[in-house]
């Protein structure tokens, strides 16, 4: 019976990751209220410069 169990957990890990609620992933903004609040010019830099490296491109018109 170990068999079985060892063929169908991670079918049911993968079931119940599939059809689970997809949870909000906010990543670096997060760190939003923090960074705002910082009284250092610096971080203001470096937080301006990461939201821009992660911000979509737009295709440039040719």
């Amino acid at each position: 019976m170990g068999w079985l169990q060892s063929l169908l957990s991670p079918l049911k890990k993968l079931w119940f990751r599939l059809h689970s609620t997809p949870k909000k992933r906010r990543g670096i903004y997060i760190l939003y209220e923090d960074v705002k609040s910082c009284p250092y010019e610096d971080v203001h830099v470096l937080w301006s410069i990461l939201v821009e490296s992660n911000a979509p491109s737009m295709p440039s018109k040719q």
